[in-house]
């Protein structure tokens, strides 16, 4: 059996705004936006479509909108693996990017947490070897 991860919801405000930080602030690229009528389906990934991508879903209820940026409960929810961590640090710290801490070396990746576009926490991390 050959399976595999393909998308994780995040619930957002807005898709163009959403679109533009993912793909501008984080490299991310667009992979599907189609119109549905009331919404959209948008996915968006850091390659091409291989791997595990976001599906952003715009909150159509209060509840839903409750959650944006607090989807795990303040707990970093999202790890973006990178090849070249200093690489990719300087390049989001350049297009504004929030990270919340100053990278650190751990026994499994050089490490450091930064905010999306809605509050929700990510590790950016280039796992060891």
């Amino acid at each position: 059996m050959n399976r595999r991860l393909a998308l994780v919801t995040v619930v957002v405000a807005d898709y163009d705004e959403a679109i533009a930080w993912y793909t501008g602030k984080l490299g991310f690229q667009l992979l599907e936006d189609l119109d549905q009528g009331r919404k959209r389906w948008v996915v968006v990934g850091p390659t091409d479509g291989s791997a595990a991508a976001l599906l952003l879903a715009r909150a159509s209820n209060e509840e839903q909108r409750s959650r944006i940026g607090n989807q795990t409960g303040g707990r970093v929810g999202f790890f973006l693996h990178t090849d070249d961590f200093w690489r990719d640090h300087a390049a989001m710290s350049a297009c504004g990017v929030e990270f919340l801490e100053t990278p650190r070396e751990e026994p499994y990746a050089t490490v450091a947490v930064f905010r999306d576009l809605y509050g929700n926490t990510w590790d950016l991390l280039e796992p060891k070897q």
